[in-house]
């Protein structure tokens, strides 16, 4: 009898170990936010956060119980052309003296196939506060080959409407379209 449940005791505690908490931090040298918006009705521009910190908790192997926070320095955004990104940096943009972040902090997240589901939360852009829901994809989870340590890999895309956040509201369609497809992928390891 001591020994069922001493056996039983000894499961629960592995198990408990299995499904702790566990934190992930994206791997700044494998990550990448983008975003795309149409210029003129007629032409896509890119652009990029060069600065910016995501966190994946969760407890569950597949992902499927996680919690996502990403915050993104707004005074590093690039396009590739410097006087686009300082007129992005000013006041009829990011206003990055006012607004020096904008985050992302996940509500919930649902199943949506193999590998995939739907994100939603609350993206806080140019001090605008809205409920967002985005596709997230898990890419797997693998032991890294030099570092010896787990990484796991993701993608998250969507789509926003500008507009929603009085962002550039000065500029509107066709010169720039409402709509901002927003794209991160990342590797993420386990944070120490």
């Amino acid at each position: 009898m001591k020994k069922t449940l001493l056996l039983a005791a000894t499961a629960l505690l592995m198990q408990t170990a299995v499904f702790a908490q566990t934190t992930w931090k994206n791997d700044k040298a494998h990550s990448h936010v983008t975003f795309t918006i149409t210029h003129l009705a007629v032409s896509d521009v890119d652009g990029t956060f060069k600065d910016f910190d995501a966190t994946i908790v969760a407890a569950k192997p597949d992902f499927s119980d996680a919690k996502v926070s990403f915050v993104a320095q707004t005074a590093s955004v690039n396009t590739e052309n410097d006087r686009r990104d300082g007129h992005l940096k000013s006041e009829e943009f990011f206003d990055v003296a006012k607004f020096p972040t904008l985050s992302f902090v996940s509500t919930g997240i649902a199943p949506a196939g193999t590998g995939k589901y739907k994100l939603t939360g609350n993206l806080t852009l140019h001090g605008v506060t809205k409920p967002v829901v985005f596709d997230l994809v898990h890419r797997g989870t693998i032991t890294n080959p030099m570092s010896k340590q787990p990484a796991a890999g993701f993608k998250v895309t969507g789509t926003i409407k500008r507009s929603d956040f009085g962002f550039g509201s000065k500029y509107g369609s066709p010169m720039l379209s409402d709509e901002v497809e927003l794209s991160a992928s990342g590797e993420f390891g386990q944070a120490k």
